[in-house]
């Protein structure tokens, strides 16, 4: 399955300065086509009132809106699905039918199941020291495992617009952490799309709109 865009937005409405709405539409502004809602502390009907609100903002920019760990909004929505590193992604892969379904792994053990019961991609990480992390920065070891995996994979921890250069060998990229703090959302998506597009293409960039598909350092 085509992922959505090579750049995978996380939430955390915890470290934006203004409403996640407002934000959510400066990243769509700036090139984003792809977001994904964490946030898991909120009660499932509110989690869902403000998913509908983010998938409304997102449908004139042609963008995609998923959700972590929350199957019954994903089947209800018909949005995708990314769920945790002891998620069940048979059970969801057997709700969601076609929909895009992705998982958090750590290893190369955890990726191989994950494609094996069904989900498109995974996120890897950590790549690089973060909030959760820090000083923790394995980003050799995981680039060795992504040229080997079989999922289509999205680097994710500690990824910034000063870390993005070093990441080579996988299918994308996801961001949380700068992507909720910058104070210019829009001017900032801008910046990172560049920057992938450089990484994909020995041709010059564009204007930080549609990366190919290929592998970023590839």
């Amino acid at each position: 399955m085509i992922l959505p865009s090579p750049i995978l937005i996380i939430t955390d409405r915890t470290q934006c300065a203004e409403p996640l709405e407002s934000r959510a539409a400066a990243l769509f502004r700036g090139g984003c086509r792809w977001l994904s809602l964490r946030e898991k502390d909120l009660e499932p009907a509110e989690r869902r009132a403000l998913l509908e609100r983010l998938i409304a903002i997102a449908q004139p920019f042609g963008a995609t809106v998923g959700v972590h760990d929350d199957l019954e909004a994903a089947q209800a929505l018909k949005i995708p699905l990314h769920l945790p590193a002891d998620g069940d992604v048979a059970t969801a892969r057997r709700a969601l039918g076609g929909i895009l379904l992705g998982k958090s792994c750590h290893d190369a053990g955890e990726i191989a199941a994950a494609g094996n019961d069904g989900a498109d991609y995974a996120t890897l990480s950590p790549f690089f020291p973060s909030a959760s992390k820090p000083g923790y920065d394995s980003s050799a070891d995981l680039r060795a495992i992504a040229a080997e995996a079989a999922l289509p994979l999205l680097a994710l921890g500690g990824i910034t617009t000063a870390t993005l250069p070093q990441v080579s060998g996988v299918a994308g990229i996801a961001i949380m952490g700068e992507a909720m703090r910058t104070s210019e959302p829009e001017r900032w998506f801008e910046d990172i799309a560049e920057i992938v597009q450089r990484a994909k293409s020995p041709s010059p960039p564009g204007r930080g709109r549609g990366p190919s598909p290929k592998a970023m350092g590839g």
